[in-house]
């Protein structure tokens, strides 16, 4: 659904008033009609795959964007709000123990009711009523609404992001390996990019997000870290560095391994990073666009924390800290390769004048910090507390966004997480080294 943005001023509302409404309204369908543009390429078959149960179906990402704003806009500030239907409450709901129950999420893909079709009048029926929030808002309760509509959007843009990494999962599990997408752009020829250490010395540094815009709360406070001399890799370690490590039998020595590591790999059959496979005696890699014969030159993706790790140790060198990682990313312009490029896959890295590549896009970098909240962090209070900070155990960060990472959704500041054996995430990694 779209809609050119307009605003009905309140009496005695100003022009600056019309404009912050105007904006937010814009930035709330942008947001809106970005999802369902995203699921454009399915199939209606394809709408309610889950193939794992960290996954959810394509229909689940969009009805739970939408509980999002019904829950928390529309409820608490709309009085003769009239739901779209009174279980979509338990069935949308993902983790907010404070707004009640929530459906098993390993069970997402058992429901074929709702049909996309409910799916989309729900989202219609709720962009209806955002429309009318937002445009005719009493003062008095603007800042809140405005706050909470934008934490909405960015919400929403995570989940364009795992929509994206779920149906890829979704789709690999299908041994015809069809393609999401057959029209995705697809990187120039390019040399190897040779890997050189951007030395960096030790010293306080500042982390954490500063400034005006939209940050996430576990970004902040921003606080003082004291960092030792280190040495940084100019770009992201590649498939073909990676199928050394694997030459050389990376996953069959338990010396370059950590313990749970060694564990997992050994459970789970990990000979090679998620999507890889060996056809004739060569590499391919499943990716959006299909099956195609792996390239060397490209960043390696969809490997665990624990394969990071190991690989790091094998090459002599060690993952970087977030607070390494971010002080690097804190003099780069946020810009690479994600969502808008196309690829939808990550790149090799070009030559250029940069001292440090790929800082932003390509794949999520895995560092070796916990996911741990930062000196003064408190949550917010009520379920929205729960957005992030319950989180903050056993899980470790990753930084700088993907190739399926909205760009206006990144910045050196962001914080993702997982854990350690995730593997569908679009997740590679970037080395580091004591000095």
């Amino acid at each position: 659904m779209t809609r050119t943005p307009g605003a009905v001023l309140q009496r005695g509302a100003t022009r600056d008033d019309r404009s912050l409404r105007n904006d937010a309204e814009a930035r709330y369908h942008s947001a809106r009609a970005a999802s369902e543009s995203l699921a454009q390429p399915l199939a209606p078959d394809d709408y309610n795959l889950q193939a794992m149960a960290d996954v959810s179906p394509a229909k689940w990402h969009l009805a739970h964007t939408t509980w999002f704003f019904e829950t928390f806009l529309l409820k608490p500030f709309v009085a003769d709000y009239r739901e779209f239907h009174p279980q979509f409450a338990y069935l949308f709901n993902s983790y907010y123990n404070g707004v009640g129950a929530q459906f098993p999420r390993s069970q997402r893909g058992l429901l074929s009711r709702p049909t996309i079709g409910e799916v989309y009048r729900y989202r219609a029926h709720v962009d209806e009523a955002m429309h009318a929030l937002l445009t005719n808002t009493p003062e008095a309760q603007w800042a809140a609404i405005e706050s909470r509509a934008q934490l909405g959007c960015h919400h929403e843009e995570q989940h364009q992001e795992l929509f994206l990494t779920d149906i890829k999962y979704n789709l690999f599990f299908n041994p015809l390996a069809p393609a999401y997408r057959d029209d995705l752009k697809r990187a120039a020829a390019v040399v190897q990019t040779p890997l050189r250490w951007l030395s960096r010395e030790g010293g306080e540094y500042r982390i954490g997000h500063h400034g005006d815009g939209f940050a996430f709360d576990n970004e902040t406070p921003r606080h003082r870290v004291l960092l030792s001399p280190h040495a940084v890799a100019s770009r992201l370690v590649t498939n073909g560095e990676y199928l050394a490590f694997l030459d050389d039998g990376g996953y069959r020595r338990p010396e370059l391994w950590l313990s749970d590591g060694w564990r997992a790999a050994n459970e789970r059959g990990w000979q090679s990073p998620l999507y890889w496979q060996q056809n004739d005696g060569g590499w391919f890699m499943f990716t959006l666009g299909g099956l195609r014969p792996l390239d060397e030159l490209e960043p390696v993706c969809h490997i665990s924390y624990y394969e990071a790790d190991a690989y790091a140790r094998w090459a002599g060198a060690r993952l970087p800290t977030e607070a390494e990682w971010e002080a690097v990313a804190n003099e780069h312009v946020c810009a690479g390769n994600l969502r808008e490029a196309d690829h939808l896959h990550p790149v090799p890295a070009a030559a250029g004048d940069e001292p440090v590549a790929q800082m932003f896009g390509d794949v999520w970098e895995w560092t070796q910090s916990a996911y741990a909240p930062y000196p003064g962090y408190r949550p917010a209070s009520g379920a929205l507390g729960e957005y992030n900070g319950k989180f903050m155990v056993n899980q470790l960060v990753l930084r700088g966004g993907s190739c399926v990472t909205p760009t206006a959704h990144i910045r050196a500041s962001y914080r993702n997480f997982f854990y350690p054996a995730d593997r569908w995430q679009f997740s590679g990694l970037r080395l580091a080294r004591d000095l």
